[in-house]
């Protein structure tokens, strides 16, 4: 990671229900995020560690570096731009996590003051509305637009074959319910060995999502989930793989609208999904752990 200043990088580290995240603040865009770098910096052993990395930085700056081919719809040239990667390198659209602790670092950086504002990302504009917020928590809702349902697919792990829908959040989806399973079993499976799946369906990689069968609470449904993050592997949450999972976990008892607490490895989180399945929200925490500088030529 380089610097048109030659001058240390400054880092922050957050998460959101356990997904993890490096942010740099990069609003004019002069740091060159190679792919090696990236993954470096992600890696657990070698860098800081993390599911991925956050890049804020104004979306118009974006255009103007090359970065991005032109700004999404709802989106304006002075909007804070999400630019998230994976934690392999590699440009994904969207994080609904990552929104959280992006529009969290953002307030306590005093990049914004307002409760609400908009976040642009390459699946397009993001709502966020901040419900509390401290130096180092936050509570944040992200408005993460429609979970569209498309074809049923499976996917492969350990050996066993896990029936699911394909949903689109922006991003691809598989999310699976699995009829019997608890909550306890589910968290015995072995997911290390990642998933296997239709490069038919998915031909630029998916993420799936395992969930138990949803149990009734008045009219909240609840359900767990474990999550495959495509570039990534196994992490202890997924925002948009939650909405997807939330899209999936209606469609199996046939409604279309509703709200879910579905609990991951990192917590637990709320999804209302409404408009028939054309608007979805998800609610959930925000922390920051800490910040610092990378030393010049530390990653290389």
């Amino acid at each position: 990671m380089t610097s048109a200043t030659s001058q240390p990088t400054a880092f922050w580290k957050g998460h959101g229900t356990q997904n993890d995240f490096v942010i740099v603040d990069d609003l004019d865009v002069r740091l060159a995020l190679e792919p090696s770098t990236v993954a470096a910096l992600c890696d657990r052993q070698r860098g800081i560690g993390a599911d991925g990395l956050l890049r804020v930085a104004r979306a118009g700056a974006l255009v103007d570096a090359g970065v991005l081919a032109g700004l999404g719809e709802g989106i304006a040239d002075d909007d804070l731009f999400m630019d998230y990667r994976n934690g392999d390198g590699s440009i994904a659209e969207m994080c609904g996590n990552g929104v959280r602790v992006f529009a969290h670092y953002c307030r306590v950086a005093g990049l914004t003051d307002l409760d609400e504002f908009v976040v642009g990302s390459r699946a397009g504009a993001r709502r966020v509305h901040i419900h509390l917020v401290t130096p180092t928590d936050a509570d944040v809702s992200v408005s993460m637009g429609p979970a569209r349902r498309g074809v049923t697919s499976s996917a492969t792990i350990a050996g066993t074959t896990y029936r699911g829908l394909a949903v689109d959040v922006g991003n691809p989806h598989l999310a699976c319910v699995v009829g019997g399973l608890t909550h306890n079993e589910l968290a015995a499976l072995d997911l290390s060995g990642g998933a296997g799946f239709d490069p038919g369906v998915f031909p630029e990689g998916v993420n799936v999502e395992l969930m138990t069968e949803p149990i009734s609470d008045g009219d909240t449904l609840m359900a767990s989930m474990r999550v495959i993050e495509r570039g990534v592997g196994e992490t202890r949450s997924c925002g948009t793989g939650l909405v997807a999972a939330a899209s999936a976990l209606l469609a199996s008892v046939n409604r279309d609208e509703g709200l879910l607490r579905i609990t991951v490895p990192g917590g637990r989180v709320e999804v209302a999904i409404t408009d028939g399945g054309g608007s979805s929200v998800l609610r959930g925490p925000s922390r920051l752990v800490a910040r610092g500088e990378l030393f010049d030529g530390a990653l290389a």
